[in-house]
């Protein structure tokens, strides 16, 4: 065995320094560096494992391309996020807030595949716990194994004895190995489970899910080398207040980025939002002021959704400006190109911005939404109905064309909306489906003349 080496390591981030320090230079946390004793072994578990066959030098041009067999999970929204399904041999980091679901998606997971043999690792719950999330969710698979163990050298034995087609590790804060002077949790710890399991699915081809916490600032915990270690890193994200989930993949070395799953958790677990816009679209008896439709992409996936806007006169002076799913920032942007171009003031006015269903949009073509229904609280009056917008607005007051302007427009045609207002410079590139009525833009003064309903609202 090597010399003992002595770091420390940011319980946050993940930072490391040769000494302590009261406050990390990375995250800016303070009193979270703390001292981890790192033992060095030529025999290590990865070393245990199974070695990976030499590789060989060999020319691009003699490299033949073979496409990787994706394997169905049975669940679209999971295949659709993975990029068409899951690769055998790769690792996935599952992250998300407490109770937010990623236990109850990952053993929805082992059990919908009847004919994947799944090996499900517990760290956090006992045999019984998981037995009773299991009839709950009211699947039965035979061919799931369930194995409660925190200590690596034991998981590496049973995954060696029962040659599963998929391993579940729940979660990678909970395992340790004896090889590592340090508690399980640790950022030493974590670096060295994730890889030996990075060099278990890499040589025997079973695909492994990690389950990983987060900090509360909303980053996975542990190391960030974490997270360059593993193949796929998905985010789950949702309000504890909302039934629905956004399963949000910020890294896939086998897919797109950013692409997303919707689901709706109920009393049985969660299930599959095929469309999204269903569930971000209200209904009303009769048109309200303050309420827009934007038609977004997140990914390489169009959907609808309902924009609210309250705007009131600012009561204590200085006026509120608050947000729900949307950067504050560029809300006050928006707020202040309305005041230098249109001529709204703004300044002595409270504006509240909400998205439907809780989600999250940091799509700059929600810009046009976002106005429209601002200038519609405004003036008290409702927009046309069955009309909604795609498009960025930049500081001097012009609409910049939303990204995939065909797809949004060729989404809102689906759903029967009857009228899109977008950039003018998309006019000759784009094609215009039927059915609906597409409306050209350059400026956002021409705006409120093209959504409202009715002659006397666009005079106002």
């Amino acid at each position: 065995m090597a010399k003992v080496k002595r770091a420390f390591f940011c319980s946050e981030c993940g930072y490391e320094t040769p000494k302590w320090l009261g406050k990390c230079p990375a995250c800016g946390e303070w009193n979270t560096i703390a001292e981890h004793v790192v033992a060095r072994e030529s025999s290590s578990v990865a070393a245990q494992v199974a070695s990976v066959p030499r590789a060989v030098a060999r020319k691009v041009q003699d490299i033949s391309e073979q496409q990787n067999r994706r394997i169905d999970l049975g669940n679209n929204e999971i295949n659709r996020v993975l990029g068409g399904g899951l690769v055998p041999g790769s690792l996935i980091l599952v992250g998300g807030e407490p109770g937010i679901g990623k236990s109850t998606l990952s053993l929805q997971l082992a059990l919908t595949n009847n004919d994947l043999a799944t090996l499900y690792v517990s760290g956090e719950e006992s045999a019984e716990q998981i037995k009773m999330r299991a009839t709950r969710i009211g699947i039965n698979n035979e061919e799931c194994t369930v194995f409660t163990e925190t200590l690596l050298e034991n998981i590496v034995k049973q995954i060696e004895e029962t040659q599963p087609d998929m391993v579940i590790i729940d979660s990678i804060q909970t395992m340790y190995t004896d090889l590592v002077e340090s508690s399980a949790g640790s950022v030493t710890q974590i670096r060295e489970c994730a890889a030996t399991l990075l060099k278990i699915a890499k040589s025997t081809g079973i695909a492994i899910f990690i389950i990983g916490h987060i900090t509360k600032d909303g980053n996975i915990a542990g190391p960030k080398i974490l997270e360059h270690i593993v193949d796929v890193v998905l985010q789950f994200e949702g309000d504890h207040n909302n039934s629905y989930r956004i399963l949000r993949g910020i890294k896939n070395r086998f897919g797109a980025t950013y692409e997303i799953g919707v689901f709706e958790m109920r009393d049985n677990g969660l299930k599959e939002v095929d469309n999204p816009s269903e569930i971000l679209l209200s209904h009303y008896d009769e048109p309200l002021a303050g309420i827009s439709v934007g038609s977004t992409i997140d990914g390489i996936r169009p959907y609808l959704i309902e924009v609210q806007a309250l705007v009131s006169n600012a009561a204590y002076g200085t006026p509120q400006r608050s947000t729900t799913g949307f950067d504050q920032r560029r809300l006050n942007m928006l707020l202040a190109v309305l005041e230098k171009r249109v001529g709204m003031k703004m300044f002595q006015k409270d504006v509240f911005l909400n998205f439907a269903g809780g989600f999250k949009i940091a799509d700059p073509g929600m810009d046009l939404a976002v106005v429209a229904a601002i200038i519609s609280s405004y003036y008290d009056r409702p927009l046309m109905e069955g009309a909604c917008c795609a498009g960025e607005i930049g500081l001097s007051g012009e609409v910049r064309p939303a990204p995939r302007s065909e797809q949004r427009i060729a989404e809102a045609a689906r759903l029967g909306f009857k009228r899109i207002v977008v950039s003018s410079f998309v006019q000759k590139s784009i094609k215009r489906p039927k059915g609906i009525e597409v409306v050209f833009i350059s400026s956002i003064e021409q705006l409120p003349r093209a959504l409202f309903a009715t002659r006397s609202d666009m005079d106002e």
